[in-house]
């Protein structure tokens, strides 16, 4: 299954050629046309695994990365894995097809545009196949990259580079928790494969462990800034500011997501402890209800979207906390009916890719038709936009939670978990298990009216709206057909919902509780229709309710402003992040001085506080005059030359005079060499001071003379004190180190030069074979520097051309 890896990487390579291509075909063609290939033929090679994966197999596949320090790139695919897989390059494709007819081929820079898009495809699709947790924060990373440069696609504007150093600063942020716990997680597990953390025979030491509570809270931090959880949920509505095809890929069917496949694929590992299920539950039903309240004030359709999306993470989380529940219970009727909210919550995570992919299309077809998206400015579009309007009631519906829409059914199975978790008599569960349902149901009821606004008040009423350079029609064909396909699946997925169950969800839901799913305990059937239950009653009431609070909403609306804006979250952010930079800069005023001497008494100052106090604190001071070999003449005299030329280029008052001083050090040092048999490096020390020594002669020869007032070095304690600290310090750690051998000596390493590496001069051997990754890096560095100079020389008589050409 090698290939199987090759097909992750499609996305990486394809990039090389974007550019190319681009600069070949367009404008005459769209570059999307030659992107639309990878997502599709991803898509295509993932539906050939459903039916293996439907019959309860895995797919399994490594590539040697850096199998020294068991890391290798190792993809494994599941029934989980396979879900979002699919999301991802199905979605994907229908992206790409709607941006071919969204963006310009003239006025884009499209090359960009696909290049940040696939990587961020590839990174999302290696992330949810790897096995390996170090692979998996490697991509996890890449995607937070990926998406800033996808946010700030139009880095022009202030507020797209706002919302993308928004978003990468926390998801970034938590990604290093993240690693943290990850780290902390191969510790108690002695692996870094995700597969061989969820062997069951582990599970129970794990828990017990003392590191069992910070890994399960540096993860979840990870999971919850990714996935927009409360309160780290403020970079969302911020990252609209993106081209509406990356609002519909990254926030609401791929990115995003990454949190709750974390939090899902990890359920085996933490779930059943009391930590995870207040964690996981509790934030995602704040989250939930923050979300949908603060839906409802939205004036911006993408920022309405933006808090729903919120709310409906919140929602799939909660759902994933409440069947962690299952582990508690184990096998049996009470458990079964909490991995019923598992099952829910992969559904639900389906059918909101679906119904808000629909809807976020649907609303960039308003702005690209309008030229707005204020809901202030718009309305009356239901006869101008009537294929836009029927697919707002398709995905507006279905994310309100009415039949005949696949929303419906995931939301009345949340209702169902909701309810159920009261019977809970474990947990905390008896006092304060009411509120969740009670909660829950209040932010349904604001979902409910913020789909309505959604609908009714752009779609219907008079407009308010000013195109005067084209007239308001329907969007064209081409813009139509992505849209349409979701809205049609959310209709079939209601129709056919079994269907999706037994291929896809309940192979999912496996992945997730494989210990149940073996035991076979859960048939999975679901239904539209399950009596007059209390799940009906709670969604006839967010019916009665939110219809009641959308006809008044001019009456209660002005409660929103009472909220004072000095303690939402985005202020609280903004001006954190504004204190930051401006403590950062006092400090930085404070020690960057422009004074040469202050950055020598900083540097000194460090070596003589770390290395001088680690070895009185650790008795590091060691001194055996047995091991030092005998000094002779020559080796006194030239040490004696040397302090006499070091204090006459310190005292000299003439610049010639320092230079000769200075390079008859340099030579004093090449004589030491040849002492000691170091032919080589005494010639390269020769050559070196015979270049810069003329160098310096020939540069001073063009300065003025030093004044006489200006020759004068005054003499200060201070700078005496740190001289002669630093030389105490640096004589101390030269002898320390000479009398201290914990190891053998490494010359024996280099004895067989000539044979392993065909080297006669053991420094050549050393520069070139031994220290071989260095020496590339080195030159690796210096090209960067060049081509970095070559490039600003080159920009700057461009610009300089120009410039000209204006004048």
């Amino acid at each position: 299954m090698q290939w199987f890896s090759l097909m992750i990487l499609l996305p990486f390579v394809f990039t090389i050629f974007v550019p190319f291509l681009y600069k070949k075909f367009n404008p005459r063609l769209h570059t999307g046309w030659f992107v639309l290939v990878v997502p599709l033929v991803l898509f295509i090679c993932l539906v050939s695994f459903i039916p293996q994966i439907a019959n309860g197999n895995t797919i399994l596949a490594t590539l040697p990365w850096l199998p020294s320090y068991k890391i290798n790139f190792t993809l494994y695919m599941d029934g989980l894995s396979l879900v979002f897989a699919l999301l991802i390059a199905g979605i994907g494709a229908l992206v790409v097809f709607y941006s071919i007819f969204y963006l310009s081929k003239h006025r884009e820079a499209l090359h960009n545009f696909y290049v940040y898009l696939l990587l961020f495809m590839g990174a999302m699709m290696g992330l949810v196949l790897s096995d390996n947790i170090f692979v998996l924060y490697v991509f996890w990373e890449m995607t937070s990259v990926s998406s800033f440069l996808l946010i700030a696609y139009w880095y022009e504007r202030e507020r797209s580079r706002y919302g993308a150093q928004k978003s990468m600063l926390i998801t970034i942020s938590g990604g290093l928790a993240m690693l943290a716990g990850l780290i902390m997680l191969s510790m108690m597990t002695d692996t870094y494969s995700i597969r061989e953390m969820l062997n069951s025979s582990q599970l129970e030491s794990i828990s017990a462990h003392s590191l069992f509570v910070p890994a399960m809270i540096l993860i979840l931090i990870g999971a919850f800034t990714k996935s927009a959880q409360f309160p780290f949920s403020i970079w969302l509505p911020d990252a609209m500011e993106a081209p509406t095809p990356i609002s519909a890929y990254l926030h609401s069917a791929t990115m995003v997501k990454a949190g709750i496949y974390l939090v899902a694929r990890l359920t085996p590992i933490f779930g059943g402890s009391l930590e995870w299920f207040w964690l996981v539950t509790g934030v995602g039903l704040v989250t939930l209800l923050y979300g949908s309240i603060n839906a409802v004030r939205q004036t911006d359709l993408k920022a309405l979207l933006a808090f729903s999306t919120i709310s409906q993470l919140g929602l799939i989380m909660c759902l994933l906390g409440i069947g962690s529940a299952s582990l508690s219970y184990g096998i049996g009727d009470e458990g079964n009916v909490y991995a019923m909210a598992i099952f829910a919550a992969v559904f639900h995570l389906v059918n909101h890719s679906t119904f808000k992919g629909c809807l976020f299309m649907v609303v960039g077809i308003i702005d690209h038709e309008t030229g707005t998206r204020d809901i202030r400015r718009l309305g009356g579009l239901m006869h101008l936009m009537p294929i836009s309007f029927t697919l707002t009631i398709i995905g507006g519906f279905a994310m309100a939670g009415l039949p005949p829409f696949n929303g419906f059914l995931s939301k009345e199975m949340f209702f169902t978990a909701v309810v159920n978790i009261g019977k809970m008599d474990f947990f905390h569960m008896n006092s304060i298990g009411m509120l969740i349902p009670i909660l829950a149901w209040i932010a349904s009821v604001f979902t409910f009216v913020y789909s309505m606004i959604l609908i009714f008040k752009t779609f219907r009423g008079k407009h308010a709206f000013v195109r005067v350079d084209k007239p308001v029609h329907e969007a064209p064909l081409g813009m139509l057909v992505s849209p349409m396909i979701l809205g049609t699946m959310v209709i079939l997925i209601f129709i056919f919902p079994n269907v999706l169950s037994h291929y896809l969800l309940t192979p999912a839901w496996s992945g997730i509780l494989p210990d149940l799913a073996e035991a076979g305990m859960l048939q999975i059937e679901i239904s539209a229709w399950h009596g007059f239950n209390i799940e009906l009653w709670m969604t006839l009431g967010v019916i009665a309710v939110g219809t009641a609070l959308y006809l008044s909403i001019r009456k209660w609306y002005r409660v929103y402003s009472l909220y004072p804006q000095a303690a939402t979250l985005n202020h609280l952010y903004d001006t954190a992040l504004e204190q930051m930079e401006l403590l950062s800069k006092k400090i930085t005023d404070r020690y960057m001085t422009g004074v040469v001497r202050d950055y020598l008494v900083y540097i000194f100052g460090f070596i003589i506080l770390v290395t001088g106090g680690s070895l009185w604190l650790f008795d590091g001071f060691t001194f055996v005059p047995s091991k030092d070999a005998p000094v002779n003449i020559y080796e006194a005299s030239l040490v004696v030359a040397m302090v006499i030329t070091a204090l006459t280029v310190l005292f000299s008052k003439s610049r010639m005079t320092a230079v000769i001083a200075v390079g008859a050090l340099g030579f004093f040092v090449a004589f030491f060499f040849v002492l000691f048999r170091a032919p080589d490096l005494a010639l390269t020390q020769l050559v070196v001071e015979t270049v810069t020594t003329a160098l310096f002669l020939l540069c001073f020869y063009h300065l003025p003379e030093l004044k006489k007032e200006m020759s004068r070095i005054r003499f200060k304690v201070s700078n005496a004190l740190i001289s002669i600290a630093v030389g105490v310090v640096v004589t101390l750690v030269a002898l320390s180190a000479n009398g201290t051998r914990f190891f053998s000596s490494i010359s024996s390493y280099y004895e067989d030069a000539y044979e392993l590496a065909g080297a006669k001069n053991v420094v050549n051997a050393i520069l070139v074979d031994f220290r071989g990754f260095d020496t590339m890096l080195e030159i690796l560095v210096l090209t960067i520097a060049g081509l970095g100079v070559y490039t600003l020389i080159k920009l700057r008589l461009t610009g300089r051309d120009k410039n000209e050409g204006a004048e």
